[in-house]
């Protein structure tokens, strides 16, 4: 891309960064007074072995995710694998056989399928519990089916997904959030409103606990890790909730008094800390793609000029081909494996093959300059992540698309 056009776009984001850095400022400070409150000290960045009883690192570090996020509860562990496997626990810890979950942001992402509606494989389905599911209307809530399927059905919980996942739509803000809250508890629902927070961490100053969700769960390999944490996922939200999670975690009749990690836990504090800071880069790089790609004639979400509402710029490249050049550029500009050719692949949980650039410090750090996308028409990128804002801009300034 020519650099007199990427510094065009710069120019005319000048109060868009400046909205974004006062959030990271908001949020820093939210984030050291955690730390402060709960007295972190480098005791806590030892690991444990054996069944961890008494480990203090793994106790203040659930408590520190749960000020942060201004909930009454939290799970951060690194015996969580994954986004999926942070949600799941969620659906399985709450969830029991004979239950109904409503989701009102349409499917689910695609990993989650299998979770939900296998077949002999443990899925929701297995148990009895049924997955009832609204999709977004013109990208908004569709209120009045919504509204016509608690009449007749009494779900145990409404499912939200913040992110779009391989949809073309906007991420849900915290504004979209609390309206649905709000709207659900107008209409009688007296479950829990569970929310995937995957790449929603830090974006604004407001985090969905803390208008009424009642249990939200993420990656830390995504934005709250910073680019620092090595694995692991969390879980917040209400206390009850929370035990229910940790119970399926672990076992009933242990709970949250369990769970050793010998290698430590420094990363995942030091990484809590940079997130908010780490989130802004990934902001900033996320507009500068939107401009950057809406100048040169593609459709961008969100579009050039918007404030983000997670991490996520989707890019209509309506060919095969420039999508995949992208997402190759992509890995040939990253720090790690940038000499590897990325080719569309069968990846599991996937319904179309996939292509995935991710040269990244941790292996599939989504917090960390990284691509994908289902080889599909229109052939929608999906850009996420940046360490800094530097690296997504040579990115960017290396695309011939």
């Amino acid at each position: 891309m020519d650099i007199k056009l990427i510094e065009r776009c710069e120019e005319q984001l000048k109060d868009q960064f400046k909205i974004a850095e006062d959030t990271a400022l908001y949020n820093q400070k939210k984030v050291l007074d955690a730390f402060k409150k709960n007295k972190v000290a480098l005791r806590h960045f030892s690991g444990s072995t054996g069944y961890g009883y008494g480990d203090e690192g793994r106790d203040v570090l659930n408590r520190l995710v749960a000020d942060i996020f201004g909930a009454e509860a939290a799970i951060c562990s690194p015996l969580i694998v994954s986004g999926t496997h942070a949600i799941s626990l969620c659906l399985y810890g709450v969830l029991r056989p004979g239950d109904a979950v409503l989701s009102v942001t349409g499917e689910p992402y695609d990993t989650l399928t299998d979770v939900i509606r296998g077949k002999d494989n443990g899925s929701l389905s297995d148990y009895g519990i049924r997955f009832i599911s609204v999709g977004l209307k013109n990208g908004k809530f569709d209120k009045e089916k919504i509204a016509d399927i608690l009449k007749r059905e009494k779900p145990a919980m409404v499912y939200l997904q913040r992110s779009r996942g391989y949809e073309w739509r906007e991420a849900l803000s915290i504004d979209d959030i609390a309206e649905i809250v709000s709207f659900l508890r107008n209409q009688g629902f007296g479950g829990c409103i569970m929310l995937d927070n995957c790449y929603g961490e830090f974006i604004e100053k407001r985090e969905a606990t803390e208008v009424g969700v009642n249990l939200m769960a993420g990656s830390m390999i995504k934005n709250p890790g910073g680019g620092i944490a090595p694995t692991g996922g969390y879980i917040a939200g209400d206390k009850k909730y929370v035990d229910a999670v940790f119970n399926r975690l672990t076992a009933p009749s242990i709970g949250a008094e369990v769970g050793s990690y010998f290698a430590g836990y420094q990363y995942f504090y030091q990484g809590l800390f940079i997130a908010p800071h780490t989130v802004l880069q990934a902001v900033k790089g996320a507009m500068l793609t939107a401009a950057v790609l809406s100048a040169a004639g593609y459709e961008t979400s969100p579009a050039a000029g918007e404030l983000p509402k997670d991490i996520i710029t989707s890019v209509k490249f309506g060919d095969k081909d420039k999508l995949i050049s992208f997402n190759q550029t992509i890995q040939e500009n990253s720090p790690i494996d940038s000499f590897v050719e990325v080719l569309p692949w069968d990846m599991p949980g996937y319904e179309d093959q996939v292509i995935m650039a991710a040269g990244c410090f941790v292996q599939g750090s989504s917090i960390e300059l990284s691509a994908d996308a289902p080889i599909r028409p229109p052939y929608i990128a999906y850009m996420q992540g940046g360490l800094t804002y530097e690296h997504c801009k040579l990115a960017l300034m290396a695309m011939k698309i």
